[in-house]
């Protein structure tokens, strides 16, 4: 296989672990064992204190699938499939969904792999833009890009790293006239559950179509990246079949304690997603005053869900935003994401807060904008 380099992940494997503060950490403050264990009821917790550590089930734990079939309303726990994190999940569904000579349409910017992926197997990718101004999404715009040969049209809501959303109708439209068109909508919504309004939450693609694939994992709204537990939800049958048969190339089955694991944090999600939604209603708030109070340095697009946000850097300087990270990180043990690593030219960067310490690292921020004042 040729493909291209993942320039976000070369990126984290060269600073995620040298640096004091990860201010672009796209996910939430992860759980320590204790404290997920302590989470865990009784049936739970004899699940994993009699564990044993054999091989698992390739399409996952069937009380895992069960759970997770919970989180949707059309979903039995047959028709999801886990897999090692959100990535093995991409990776899959893109073999099982594309060949050499087919098209792709992909909502930008955009996860690399969203697209990568099909470029690596000879696929060609268009990708449509959010607006800039306001990562507006829209539907038409995406199935105007879409050609005879497109077999995959992939959206992102709650959206990384924008933190845009979609409106409802947009996504029903657009499912619609995908499924009319025999077009597979690969739906990632791996920050589902982290809308600032519950009443803006968008049905999980896999409700509302018969050709639509549903994408979720515990890295992110389940602050549990660790696991390496994803999943993909989709009433396809017959792709669900050639997941299962292209799985057996890659890793066969799950960690079996990931999956215990999982079982507890999804019996308790309640208590899981509000604790993950207390820790951004905390530190958004702190965003807020800090881009207002540097108004001039920078525009801030407030996000609407999720852990993210894309502000820019105002430059028109071609490639400011990566002077302006290697200085910070230099300087401050600060790392943020330039949007260089999303391919993506208008010096917007990542910033992350769904972790604790980033009040901490904002005023590290702080000191070194004002330091170049």
């Amino acid at each position: 296989m040729q493909i291209a380099d993942f320039t976000l992940e070369r990126y984290f494997a060269q600073w995620e672990f040298q640096v004091r503060h990860l201010l672009c950490a796209s996910d939430l403050e992860p759980y320590s064992m204790r404290e997920l264990l302590d989470l865990a009821e009784p049936p739970t917790r004899g699940l994993w204190d009699n564990l044993r550590l054999g091989y698992t089930e390739s399409l996952g734990h069937p009380l895992l699938r069960a759970e997770i079939a919970g989180l949707y309303a059309t979903v039995s726990p047959e028709e999801v499939i886990t897999f090692v994190g959100a990535e093995e999940g991409i990776f899959l569904a893109m073999h099982a969904l594309l060949a050499a000579g087919d098209h792709a349409v992909v909502m930008w910017p955009a996860y690399q792999s969203l697209y990568e992926v099909a470029r690596s197997i000879g696929a060609s990718v268009s990708l449509v833009p959010l607006d800039p101004e306001s990562w507006q999404f829209d539907p038409d715009a995406v199935l105007a890009a879409v050609r005879a040969n497109t077999r995959v049209i992939v959206i992102n809501f709650p959206h990384s790293p924008t933190g845009a959303l979609a409106s409802r109708e947009a996504v029903e439209y657009l499912a619609t006239h995908a499924e009319q068109r025999g077009i597979a909508l690969f739906s990632d919504e791996v920050y589902r559950g982290l809308e600032f309004d519950e009443a803006l939450r968008l049905p999980a693609g896999v409700d509302i179509g018969r050709k639509t694939l549903s994408l979720g994992v515990l890295s992110k709204t389940f602050a549990l990246a660790g696991l390496r537990v994803g999943w993909i939800a989709t009433h396809d049958s017959l792709l669900r079949e050639r997941l299962a048969r292209l799985k057996d190339y890659t890793t066969i089955c799950g960690s079996a304690p990931s999956e215990i694991l999982a079982i507890a944090a999804l019996r308790a999600r309640e208590r899981v997603v509000a604790r993950s939604r207390d820790i951004i209603g905390r530190n958004l708030p702190v965003l807020d005053r800090f881009f207002e109070q540097h108004h001039r340095q920078f525009t801030w697009v407030r996000p609407r869900a999720g852990s993210v946000a894309f502000p820019r850097l105002n430059s028109e300087e071609p490639g400011a935003i990566d002077r302006f990270c290697a200085d910070l990180v230099e300087r401050e043990g600060v790392l943020l994401l330039p949007g260089s690593r999303f391919e993506h030219t208008g010096n917007h960067f990542r910033i992350g807060y769904g972790r604790s310490d980033m009040p901490l690292a904002l005023e590290r921020l702080e000191h070194f904008v004002r330091g170049r004042q």
